[in-house]
């Protein structure tokens, strides 16, 4: 197999650099602690997908797990914009005849299990398969503020102010 290199030209040598790509025993995980309060939805789902993912990383390497560890706190107080509460719909089959079921983004936040509405957005954002699977067991989400993952004492990596159009008020 032909590795692809970059050949580099300084001062009349020439220098050939290898592409670099990380072995899964050279990962390093981080924990980041993501708070979803005022969130737009989609901006904050394409965040913690990346994250994940590892592509904020110079070492970024596609077909190996190099993401961090990413705790969503506050997931029933995300929001998103226009008339998505009432329009958006998410469809699934129980197996039985007849037996398609919907229900509304808006039922969704308001109900008893809101942090499925993050996670189903972040899960169409990473690839499937085997390795978007091991992925997305990097990512946990709870309604509240509380979390149980005080001892890895994960790093606060704020959305809301990456840009100003992340947050919303009402």
């Amino acid at each position: 197999m032909i590795t692809p290199c970059i050949t580099v030209q300084l001062n009349e040598k020439r220098i050939a650099m290898k592409t670099y790509s990380a072995k899964p025993s050279e990962v390093v995980k981080k924990w980041v602690l993501i708070d979803a309060d005022g969130v737009v939805l989609g901006r904050l789902a394409s965040i913690v997908a990346n994250r994940l993912r590892g592509k904020h990383k110079p070492t970024y390497t596609p077909h190996v797990d190099c993401g961090d560890n990413v705790v969503v706190i506050n997931a029933a107080k995300v929001r998103v914009t226009g008339n998505k509460l009432q329009d958006k719909l998410f469809h699934w089959h129980t197996g039985h005849p007849g037996g398609v079921k919907e229900v509304t983004l808006g039922k969704t936040l308001s109900g008893k299990f809101p942090e499925r509405a993050i996670v189903r957005a972040v899960e169409r954002m990473v690839p499937r398969g085997p390795l978007g699977r091991q992925q997305m067991k990097n990512l946990r989400v709870y309604p509240g503020s509380q979390h149980p993952h005080d001892a890895q004492q994960p790093q606060l990596l704020d959305v809301a102010a990456m840009n100003s159009k992340n947050k919303r008020s009402a």
